[in-house]
């Protein structure tokens, strides 16, 4: 069994059960209202908190335990380790570093030690849904708690993997985690660039090693996918991009009210939407040398038929256009299809954001594409994974399960014969790919989430539209009867 990263949920928002794991090219489908989103997002505010490993360990650093925390044999152990491990990763290359077992045991304790982050975490879910309390996310109304339980599997054996379990009640929430004991720690290649000792921010004065610093270097070890870079590109981009310069606006007059006792009517944006202007308002004026632009040159060629462009202000607000193949003149974007409007962000991000290693996640990316640029835009994803980067959508397409379905078939085509295959993008292997389908359940009332097989037969992941293909027919049929006998 590959190492694997696992989210299961319990009665959060819509979902009264999902078990999902994370795969290169993780798709989201259901009828609408099951919960798709709020999963998506829950995932983003996970990968917000773990991705900084001071939210973990911050609060095991106030100044109460400095004293309990410094110096002692464990610096010079660890210090002496270090020495040893840096010349290793220098003589050999080796991508992964496994701690001998006295450093694992100095470590453990400050992994397993972590309920005091609980409300940090917490911070974070409500940033992300815009929300004064987490509680409100409680499936209703027999929710009692809601649970989410972060897996890393490294086997088959269920036990031998590391946990992060949150609960969120009505007057409480709470973190823990779960650190086998006999379960080999690592830090793997994302962190081992900071192998070079540096102090704390939070202890700025102590200059020896703490078991905490390695700590923080194996959290991505812990949580997998989760320690990468995440970046959410919402539903109704459209709508986003036509009025980002209104809601910076408000966000500037809602500032500056701060400290004024009177409620302000603007709204309060949610953390997806405000990160996802925040990347548009910061693109950098040149195109960067990611992985992603190459794909994003694919998107403007194959299905946009011209260029989106970046200008700025002379203060330096940006706005955006689109040029048509043929034209000499651009188009602002609020005067563009709404094809290009939905597309353009993701170009942005393609082209100046996204980079190897990174999570992508797409809100319907179907959203103004004809059926034939859904399937092409799938088999661009299915590229873009192929490249290095993690893809995560939310859908309603069957055109898009059905071709990502040809590709994962494609996979047990031999290489010397796909050549005859007009399949539009890469071969994905069962393993990159995770449909996962939100079906909406009477009892429990909400969502019950589990993955879809493939249907070698069918050649789609099948999420029910054939039967609505199926309805819509016999439907036919009958009025035709009908309409036939009444003559």
């Amino acid at each position: 069994m590959q190492e694997r990263t696992t989210l299961s949920v319990k009665d959060f928002g819509p979902i009264a059960e999902a078990a999902i794991d994370l795969r290169p090219f993780t798709v989201f489908v259901g009828a609408s209202n099951t919960g798709k989103s709020y999963l998506a997002i829950l995932l983003y505010a996970l990968h917000r908190f773990f991705h900084s490993s001071a939210n973990l360990f911050g609060p095991l650093l106030l100044p109460s335990r400095l004293r309990e925390l410094s110096g002692g044999v464990a610096a010079e152990t660890i210090h002496q380790w270090l020495q040893r491990a840096q010349g290793e990763v220098r003589d050999t290359g080796e991508l992964d570093i496994v701690l001998p077992d006295e450093i694992a045991a100095l470590v453990r304790p400050f992994l397993q030690d972590v309920g005091k982050a609980a409300p940090l975490l917490d911070d974070d879910v409500k940033r992300c849904f815009g929300l004064a309390n987490s509680a409100d996310l409680i499936r209703q109304p027999a929710g009692r708690c809601a649970r989410f339980v972060l897996r890393r599997e490294f086997s088959d054996d269920a036990t031998n993997g590391i946990g992060y379990d949150f609960a969120v009640s009505r007057k409480q929430v709470q973190l823990s985690s779960s650190i086998p004991a006999d379960l080999p720690l690592r830090i793997q290649e994302a962190s081992r660039h900071r192998l070079q000792f540096r102090a704390h921010p939070v202890m700025r004065h102590r200059l020896e090693p703490h078991p905490v610093d390695l700590a923080e270097l194996i959290v991505p070890f812990t949580v997998g996918a989760l320690a990468r870079p995440f970046h959410y590109l919402p539903a109704d981009r459209a709508g986003v991009m036509h009025a980002h310069r209104v809601v910076v606006s408000s966000l500037i007059e809602r500032a500056s009210r701060a400290g004024f006792d009177v409620e302000s009517p603007l709204p309060t944006l949610s953390g997806v939407l405000a990160d996802f202007l925040k990347g548009l308002i910061e693109l950098a004026d040149e195109p960067q040398a990611t992985e992603g632009a190459q794909f994003a040159d694919r998107l403007e060629a194959d299905i946009l038929g011209g260029a989106v462009e970046v200008r700025r202000s002379p203060i330096g607000y940006p706005s955006f256009h689109y040029r048509p193949a043929t034209w000499r003149k651009e188009l602002a974007l609020m005067n563009t299809s709404s094809m290009v409007s939905e597309l353009a962000p993701v170009v942005l991000y393609l082209r100046h954001v996204v980079r190897k290693g990174d999570v992508i996640i797409i809100e319907e990316p179907e959203s103004h594409l004809h059926p034939q640029m859904q399937v092409v835009f799938t088999c661009l994803l299915a590229a873009v994974v192929k490249a290095g980067i993690r893809v995560v959508i939310t859908t309603h397409s069957e055109w898009v399960l059905e071709a990502l379905a040809n590709l994962v078939r494609l996979s047990e085509v031999p290489k010397s014969r796909r050549s005859k295959v007009n399949a539009g993008g890469p071969a994905l292997t069962p393993d990159e790919v995770g449909a996962w389908h939100f079906e909406p359940k009477l009892r429990p009332k909400g969502s019950v989430v589990k993955e879809i097989p493939l249907d070698s037969v069918r050649g789609t992941f099948p999420a029910g539209f054939g039967e609505i293909t199926e309805n819509l027919y016999n439907d036919w049929a009958t009025i035709s009867n009908l309409a036939q006998n009444s003559k």
